[in-house]
């Protein structure tokens, strides 16, 4: 076993080469030791963790213990702060279904959240699910999915105990409150009722962490008698079950990067089938509503990027012939307008759009075509929206807010074409956004493109090339990061830091061209986008040479790892959440839970040698060597299915073993947790204190 080191001494991880040979190359890997051969009984039982991997984890705690000990008034003043900014006994808008309403509010000191339910015209609240108290004697629980029956008799709920993301369903009698004797484990968390309430649909968890299979549980039976509805073989593809908002179907879907496939389960039949609606067609997504009586005809509305409809056009089909040769235009491609979500009422269907990285809503009257937009007026910020449980409404529920602007929560009359303030996140400690500025700009890269970059400082922050800055960035999956509003960013902010979040390619900013630029072949654009938004900001005297902090976390973290390799003279420090830094490993390794999935977004090294040279090419892991790089902090949460915690664990082993400077290198393990870490809203705020001191402190402002 590793010797452990003394509290704040720098643990040396002993070097155990493993060697192979890929495509005729030779892979040697000398810590690939710290990956437990039992990774799948850690998941569930962390206390199962081998005890020579362990030590040494826990060596490096010690070693960020005290790396952060002078900082632990600063932190507690962070903490104070941000949990300042909280309304501590918060609650969600109700959201109305029938003669009911239902919310998740928290109490005062209660660090999970209660769900709970009153009259829809206001009236006694009824507590269906008191997180803290289910939350004692763990050290980690997280609520997952909660569906009430269309009677609002029974609620179905799940909870993770682990932080590994095996979620166990159960099912609560809401007259009496008890729980019924059914406990489904190791599901996804979600539920789907059938009409009349009997029985649900779940998607369970294969033994590599993969949901493959669909099931009907029948509630008062045995879980090993539940039926097997729907099994993907393909280990590319993921499974989801969610119920269409009309009511009359349940959509199974499949998925993987750049496909989909989805099938109709009928709520009404206790014993249904799935029904095909397209056969997967591989670079083809489709996303399915169903609307009852659209046009005199059970109709499918589907958004879809079907014959090169590369940003989603959104076409209709009939219930009874679903196929691709019956798909009609409804909705034709407006290149550059990324369709990213339709709601379909009786009367309506909205459309989420994105153009040029801002977002907006466009609301169509099914009756005549008619359309009109609720835009904003904002250079950046964020928007969402909710249909809610009811298909025969005129009521829009969305959601907004700026990097200064706390989140509103508005409802739409959309037939008036008003608008209600429902709520306006408060602020306790006090928040007047007059006092701070949010921006667009653009960075040119290399190739001519621009990078959008959103930014966020105090007005009274000088602009002149002296501010510390923390830059953050994704570039991954399609995801785009809301310009949103954060009570936490403001600690940073009000301490003179300007906050930037670099739109890089690998999103869909831009566009699904914006995410195909960013992936595969094109992977490293995403580096150089960011790498393109970090100079932008210096020389345009947003942030200071010296001065610049490098943040992201998951596939984020590989970008962070990509350019500390690339250019560490550039960033005073890289702060790297669960990073998916061990790319090539990982991605030559099919039993892992992601893997197969996500060949179609890195590419398939087994396979494929010219995949395996280019992932090889920038894999942070792979990449070190020998030169100075900046000050780097590395969380990893051990029970995490989706960066597992050797990645990290084996990064930072290397980066301390090869590189040529003095500059804190960090890693802190959460042993309790997973991929979001602490599942407590206070307790998540002292992991964002960490990461903000270990900014603060590299800035020379701790």
């Amino acid at each position: 076993m590793a010797e452990a080191p003394a509290a704040g001494a720098i643990p040396i991880a002993p070097r155990r080469p493993s060697e192979r040979i890929v495509h005729g190359e030779r892979l040697i890997d000398e810590y690939a030791w710290l990956r437990d051969p039992n990774w799948r009984e850690v998941m569930r039982d962390p206390a199962r963790l081998d005890p020579d991997i362990c030590a040494y984890l826990e060596s490096e705690n010690r070693h960020a213990e005290g790396y952060f000990a002078g900082t632990a008034e600063l932190r507690r003043a962070l903490v104070a702060e941000m949990r300042g900014r909280i309304k501590e006994d918060d609650a969600t808008v109700p959201l109305k279904d029938g003669l009911l309403a239902y919310y998740i509010r928290y109490r005062e000191g209660g660090q999970h959240p209660l769900h709970c339910r009153q009259p829809a015209g206001g009236g006694a609240e009824q507590l269906l699910l008191d997180g803290d108290a289910l939350a004692e004697g763990h050290a980690y629980y997280q609520l997952g999915g909660s569906r009430h029956t269309r009677d609002h008799k029974r609620l179905a709920w799940s909870a993770d105990a682990a932080g590994s993301e095996y979620f166990t369903l159960r099912v609560r009698d809401l007259a009496s409150g008890e729980e019924l004797t059914d406990a489904v484990p190791d599901t996804t968390g979600g539920a789907v009722w059938t009409a009349d309430g009997s029985a649900f649909y779940y998607v369970r968890l294969d033994a590599d962490h993969r949901p493959s299979r669909v099931y009907r549980h029948r509630l008062g039976t045995p879980v090993a008698d539940d039926v097997l509805v729907y099994e993907e073989h393909d280990p590319g593809f993921f499974v989801g079950v969610g119920e269409l908002l009309a009511g009359a179907f349940a959509a199974i879907v499949a998925s993987a990067s750049e496909t989909t496939e989805n099938y109709l389960l009928d709520l009404a039949d206790p014993a249904a089938k799935p029904v095909l609606v397209a056969p997967r067609k591989t670079g083809e997504r489709y996303h399915v509503e169903h609307h009852p009586t659209l046009g005199g005809v059970e109709t499918l509305v589907i958004l879809t990027n079907a014959d090169g409809a590369e940003d989603f056009k959104i076409v209709t089909a009939p219930l009874k012939s679903p196929g691709r040769e019956h798909w009609r235009v409804l909705l034709p491609h407006w290149p550059g307008v990324l369709v990213l979500d339709v709601g379909v009422l009786k009367d309506w269907m909205l459309r989420l759009e994105r153009s040029e990285g801002l977002p907006r809503i466009v609301v169509r009257r099914l009756q005549d075509g008619e359309e009109y937009t609720i835009a904003f007026a904002e250079e950046a910020y964020s928007l969402g929206m909710e249909t809610g449980y009811e298909f025969k409404t005129d009521a829009l529920r969305f959601f907004y807010s700026s990097m200064t602007t706390p989140l509103e929560t508005w409802d739409y009359d959309m037939r008036r074409r008003t608008r209600e303030l429902k709520k306006r996140q408060e602020v306790p400690s006090g928040h007047d956004p007059a006092r701070f500025t949010t921006r667009r700009i653009y960075a040119p890269a290399a190739d001519g493109e621009t990078v959008p970059i959103s930014l966020l400082h105090r007005r009274d922050t000088p602009i002149d090339g002296s501010a510390p800055c923390l830059l953050f960035g994704y570039g991954a999956y399609g995801f785009a990061i809301p310009a949103a509003f954060s009570t936490n960013r403001l600690s940073l902010v009000e301490r003179g830091f300007v906050v930037a979040i670099a739109h890089i390619r690998g999103g869909t900013d831009k566009g699904w061209r914006w995410y195909r630029e960013g992936k595969l072949a094109h992977k490293k654009n995403s580096f150089t986008d960011y790498i393109a938004a970090a100079e932008h900001l210096v020389r345009e005297g947003f942030a200071a040479r010296g001065r610049l902090i490098a943040h992201g976390g998951s596939a984020g973290g590989l970008l962070m790892g990509a350019v500390a390799n690339m250019r560490p003279d550039l960033f005073a420090g890289v702060v790297a959440e669960v990073p998916f830094v061990d790319a090539l490993n990982t991605m030559l390794d099919e039993t892992l839970p992601l893997t197969p999935p996500e060949w179609p977004e890195w590419g398939d090294p087994i396979r494929d040698p010219e995949a395996f040279r280019r992932i090889r090419s920038y894999s942070p892991y792979d990449n070190v060597r020998a030169q100075s790089y900046p000050a780097i902090l590395a969380l990893a949460g051990l029970s995490d299915p989706r960066v597992t915690y050797w990645e990290p664990a084996k990064w930072v082993a290397k980066l301390r073993a090869s590189k040529t400077d003095d500059n804190p290198l960090v890693l802190r393990t959460n042993m309790d947790a997973g991929h979001g870490g602490a599942a407590g809203r206070f307790d998540r705020l002292e992991e964002v204190a960490l990461v903000y001191a270990f900014a603060l402190k590299t800035v020379g402002l701790a």
